[in-house]
Formats: C-alpha cells, sequence, structure tokens
C-alpha cells in the first residue's frame, strides 16, 4: 500500500509536470532579433501537395479545391473508398454546408463553367475556417467567405499551426479581395453576424503584459466591420467602458 502511494504521487507530480509545460507554452516570443514573418516558415520536403475533391456551396457559381499536405495517420491503412490509405491521409478538410474546415494551406476557385483556378493567396497561411455567410448573401446578394487562419510563425518554431495565434480575415466568394481584420499579435477569440446591421462582430486578445501567454490579465478587444462597406476594415468599440 506504501509503494502504491509513492506511484500514485510519482504519477500525479509527473502528470502536473506535463500540464504546467502545456500552459507554459507561449504562443508569441518577442526576440527582436527574430522574425515571426511567415516567410521564415521552413519548407518540409517531405511533404507531397494534394487537393481535396472540389466542393460546391449552395447558391454560388465556384467550386472551393482545398489545398495542403499528405498527413502521416497513426492507426491501420484506411478501407477501400476512404480517403486514408497505409497509413497516410489524403483528407485536408471537411466539409458542412456552408462551412470548410481542417488544416490546409491555400484554396482554389473555379467557376461553375470555367476550368481555370484562381488561388486565394500567395501567402505562407494555415487556413483552418472558412465560412460562407449565406444569411448575408440571402439578403444582399454579396457572397462573402470569412476564415480563421494562421499567417505568421509567432512562437518562433519554424513552422504554422495551432500553436501560432489565429487571425481573421474575409474575401469575396471568388477569392478576390483577400483581407486581414484582426490586429497582428492579436489572438482571435471569436466572432458572429448580426444580419440586421450587415455587421461582423469578432473579438481578440491583446497580451499586453508579454508574457507570450494569452490569459485573465490581458486586454480583450471588440471590433465589428460593416459587410457592405468597399473597404472592410475593422472599427473597435467599448461596450465594457464605464
Amino acid at each position: 500500500m506504501k509503494n502504491f502511494s509513492k506511484y500514485t504521487l510519482f504519477v500525479l507530480f509527473a502528470f502536473l509536470s506535463s500540464c504546467k509545460q502545456e500552459i507554459e507554452k507561449p504562443k508569441v516570443i518577442y526576440e527582436e532579433e527574430k522574425n515571426t514573418s511567415a516567410t521564415n516558415v521552413k519548407k518540409d520536403s517531405s511533404q507531397i501537395k494534394i487537393a481535396d475533391l472540389p466542393i460546391h456551396m449552395e447558391g454560388t457559381k465556384y467550386l472551393i479545391h482545398a489545398i495542403g499536405d499528405v498527413r502521416v495517420y497513426d492507426g491501420n491503412g484506411g478501407s477501400y473508398g476512404s480517403s486514408k490509405t497505409n497509413s497516410m491521409s489524403y483528407a485536408i478538410s471537411n466539409y458542412n454546408r456552408f462551412e470548410v474546415t481542417g488544416y490546409f494551406e491555400n484554396l482554389k476557385f473555379q467557376h461553375i463553367d470555367s476550368t481555370a483556378l484562381r488561388p486565394l493567396t500567395d501567402k505562407n497561411v494555415q487556413i483552418q475556417t472558412a465560412t460562407y455567410l449565406n444569411t448575408i448573401s440571402d439578403k444582399t446578394k454579396k457572397q462573402i467567405l470569412v476564415y480563421s487562419l494562421v499567417d505568421s510563425d509567432t512562437n518562433r518554431d519554424g513552422k504554422l499551426d495551432a500553436n501560432d495565434i489565429k487571425t481573421l480575415y474575409i474575401s469575396n466568394f471568388n477569392g478576390t479581395k483577400f483581407t486581414k481584420l484582426s490586429d497582428d499579435l492579436q489572438e482571435l477569440l471569436d466572432w458572429n453576424v448580426v444580419e440586421v446591421q450587415n455587421r461582423l462582430y469578432f473579438r481578440t486578445i491583446e497580451d499586453i503584459n508579454k508574457n507570450g501567454a494569452f490569459d485573465k490579465n490581458d486586454k480583450v478587444h471588440y471590433h465589428f466591420v460593416n459587410l457592405l462597406s468597399k473597404d472592410w476594415s475593422g472599427e473597435e468599440y467599448e461596450p465594457i467602458k464605464k
């Protein structure tokens, strides 16, 4: 019983130490001599570029192709008809009617009456969601996509992934006018659309104490964007100001 107690304490200590390391892992490193630009991200020459099969969102005239890398799959090979084979995953994204999710590096747009493909961006990014504002389209006929993505190696580990700061972008549905809405080095918390105003609202958090993490001591910023404006730009407001 005594030995069991010692073992239990050891396991608990190891678990807590592991959790502490995860919590303390910074999303931002502020060394001035290093560059957070995505152009400094290391390219993995062993990765193979592939595209998902195209998707079509209801009410639009464009197909969307998600572009990314083949991923190593931990488990047995996939069955016939699946996208997993020989312990590799060939699925880049998931599609749920008006939203594409996953970890992909670009989207390409193809008009339904054309064979030409237009890339969303020439920047090095990791796109995590692309959401079609179908209710805004139904109301105003303006077709818009909103993206949550990573565009900078903010933790300076040489790659773009979920451990870097997530940002908010917007574009026309055909991929044109790709515009960043959130400020640099501010982590996107969430966003929503208020249809009666034709506005997109979003919140970000700024690491004001420069400890590399986002916590209760940091500042939350509130913004909105007029979706019908010619030039999309976030306007800050202060709902909790006294």
